[in-house]
């Protein structure tokens, strides 16, 4: 029997906002993913120190507070410390075009999605994506 995608979701930062992120929980877990969810307010080590501890094979960031351009990074530099590059990242939230291209281009998240993502879009993307992400 095939292991089930791991996926974390968290809300880093000050935002407390959470629906959004609890629909995405929902519909991956529909989907036949385990999920887990941090709840609110999560820093960044506190998101990777748990991705470790859960063996995670995704990480699912929600932020709506505007502070994507700093938390987001700061995400992903603690993964690469951790040697944990084959872990996927994609963000939701209030994300500009030209944000979401340096956060994709310059700091490795997979994928940014916006308000009103398509819940299907965002299971297809894991499913297809999970494993090909590579150490450098």
């Amino acid at each position: 029997m095939e292991r089930k995608i791991r996926v974390l979701v968290a809300k880093p930062g000050l935002d407390g906002h959470d629906r959004g992120a609890k629909v995405i929980a929902r519909a991956l877990r529909d989907a036949g993913m385990e999920v887990i969810y941090t709840g609110l307010q999560q820093t960044p080590s506190m998101i990777v120190e748990a991705a470790l501890q859960e063996d995670v094979d995704v990480i699912g960031l929600s932020i709506l507070s505007g502070a994507h351009m700093t938390l987001l990074p700061r995400v992903m530099q603690l993964l690469h410390e951790q040697q944990m590059d084959d872990v996927l990242v994609v963000a939701g939230g209030i994300i500009s075009d030209a944000d979401a291209a340096i956060l994709r281009e310059q700091h490795g998240i997979a994928a940014v999605y916006g308000p009103g993502a398509s819940t299907q879009n965002i299971v297809k993307f894991i499913q297809e994506n999970v494993g090909t992400q590579h150490s450098a």
